[in-house]
Formats: structure tokens, C-alpha cells, sequence
């Protein structure tokens, strides 16, 4: 059905009625409704008459993951159905974790394995597609002023959409594509970590995925290098090669610096060896600061490697 830009809501932005600042630890009733809305529209509904039941069995497999992930035998007393139980429980539980469990979990569903099924479609009456499905989901987050947005599969924080449309969200895109799967996969536990305030965590696979994007580069292009090349060599590498055209050296002589001394020194600093007698506490935004510089740098990685002719 789409989202519809009511007269209400046109009233609440000219009064300036609309959040400025992102949330993570609290999603409104309005917004869990939605959600489930969404989900009912995408999953659709059983054609019986055909002898199939491609919808309860995406239900129950949701269901099913939660119950067994939680160590318990029902998410909600005496429910009728798979379904029933995943909504009551989406809309009463009190932690927020929990709730986007059932969001990702559900959304991972509808853009695996109903999207580009031919068969679920066939035998199941839907009212939306898996993509408008995912632009809803996020459209319906930015709306309520909740800092998170699916994509690659997951669920991300964001906490500047300017960031996060402009270099997180491109460099899950260019990441994606063939050869990279490995960076892209710890790109996205990098974020999960972040997001459950695993902040050392979020550190280290940084660096693991910064590293991972150069090495898939230089296999692609043959490149000498060591698979224990640490992210300092891998980056002398590049320059020697000429990934970055050598009448650009003097205006990246800066950009080399930041590359050296960014998420490597982040990482090592914070994450990466010991840390002594006295634990060391990583903060919020030195884990942000090195998910927004390893998306920055390996989008510009990526870039320059498309771009150059091998």
C-alpha cells in the first residue's frame, strides 16, 4: 500500500513536530503496528484451495527460530497460531532487542526466501513486494525517529542519515557485489557489534573488514601480498600499484595518512592487543567514528578499483 503523507502529518512537520534526534532504546506502539502491518502485507496469505500453506509455514519458521534462540517452548501463552504468537509477542515485549529480533528475523524472510520465489508467489495472495516491503520498514523507522534501517539483510544502527545514505548504505552496496563477501560479512557483525554496545568488538572486525576489501582488491588484480599482510602493507600496496592515478599523489598524501592512521590505529589503540591489568572501556564514539571511517575508506577503495582498467 505504500505510506500515505496525511494531513496530520503535514501539520505535525509545519509545526515542527517531527524528531531531530535518533532513538535506539524504545519503539513507539504506533510504530510496532506498522511494522506488523507490513510484515502481514509481504508474507501475505494462503491460497487453501490450492492445497498450500507457503505463508503459516514462514510463520512458523519465524516462530520456531525465536522459541528455540530464547530457550523457551512458546513466545506467548496459548496462541492459535504461529502468527499470533510472533504479533502478541512483537507488541508486548518490553525489550527493544528483542522486538527488532522479530523485525529482522521477518524481514530476513521476506527478502531471502520469499523474494524472487516463484512458487511462494504463486500460491499466495500478497498486497506488497519485498522491496517496496524494505523501503516501508525503513521509511517507518526515519518517520518515528528510531535510528535503525535494513539493509544487506540486517538491521543497522544509523546515527547521522547523512552518513548513513552517504557512505555506510553505498559501501554495503559495493561490498556486496562479487569477490568481497567476506568484508561485507564483517562490515555487518562490525555493526552488530556496535549495535549491541560490544563496542572492542566492533573495532576488530572493522579492521577485518578494511583489510578483507583491499586483499579481495589485490586478488582481483593480482597482486602480490601475504594473507598476513597487516592493513599498513596492504595500503602500501595500493599506492605501489597505482590504484589511486599517480598525478593524484600529492592531493591523496593526506588521504594516505588518514588510510594508515585511521581504523588500523583505532583498532589497535582500543581493541586489538592486550589491554593490561585495568580493563579498558571502549567508547560509543570512538566504535562509531572507526564504522564510519572503514565505510568511507573502503567505498573509496572499492570506487578507485572499479574505476581503474586492469
Amino acid at each position: 500500500m505504500g505510506i500515505f503523507d496525511l494531513f496530520s502529518k503535514r501539520q505535525r512537520r509545519a509545526r515542527g513536530e517531527v524528531p531531530d534526534v535518533y532513538v535506539y532504546d524504545h519503539l513507539p506502539d504506533p510504530l510496532r503496528v506498522q511494522i506488523v502491518h507490513i510484515i502481514q502485507d509481504a508474507f501475505g496469505k494462503d491460497q487453501y484451495h490450492m492445497g498450500q500453506a507457503f505463508t503459516s509455514q514462514a510463520y512458523d519458521y519465524v516462530n520456531k527460530t525465536l522459541c528455540r534462540e530464547y530457550g523457551v517452548f512458546e513466545l506467548t501463552k496459548r496462541p492459535s497460531s504461529a502468527q499470533e504468537s510472533i504479533f502478541n509477542f512483537f507488541l508486548q515485549e518490553e525489550s527493544v532487542e528483542r522486538a527488532l529480533d522479530v523485525v529482522e528475523l521477518s524481514f530476513k524472510v521476506i527478502t531471502r526466501h520469499i523474494a524472487g520465489n516463484q512458487e511462494y508467489q504463486y500460491h499466495t495472495s500478497r498486497q506488497i513486494e519485498p522491496a517496496e516491503a524494505v523501503a516501508e520498514l525503513n521509511e517507518r523507522f526515519k518517520e518515528h525517529g528510531v535510528g535503525f534501517q535494513f539493509e544487506s539483510g540486517e538491521l543497522i544502527r544509523v546515527d547521522s542519515e547523512f552518513l548513513h545514505s552517504e557512505a555506510v548504505k553505498p559501501a554495503l552496496t559495493v561490498l556486496h557485489g562479487k569477490g568481497f563477501s567476506g568484508a561485507n560479512e564483517e562490515f555487518l557483525s562490525a555493526h552488530e557489534h556496535y549495535r549491541h554496545g560490544r563496542h572492542k568488538e566492533c573495532l576488530v572486525d572493522c579492521l577485518k573488514a578494511f583489510e578483507s576489501t583491499i586483499k579481495a582488491i589485490c586478488k582481483s588484480r593480482g597482486w602480490t601480498y601475504q594473507p598476513t599482510d597487516t592493513a599498513k602493507n596492504l595500503i602500501a600496496i595500493c599506492f605501489t600499484n597505482g590504484l589511486i592515478p599517480a598525478y593524484l599523489d600529492s592531493q591523496f598524501a593526506s588521504l594516505r595518512a588518514l588510510l594508515e592512521s585511521g581504523v588500523p590505529t583505532i583498532r589497535n589503540k582500543n581493541g586489538g592487543h592486550g589491554q593490561g591489568a585495568d580493563p579498558i572501556a571502549v567508547p560509543e564514539y570512538i566504535a562509531r567514528y572507526a564504522l564510519n571511517l572503514t565505510a568511507t575508506s573502503s567505498l573509496f577503495l572499492v570506487e578507485a578499483h572499479n574505476a581503474k582498467a586492469k
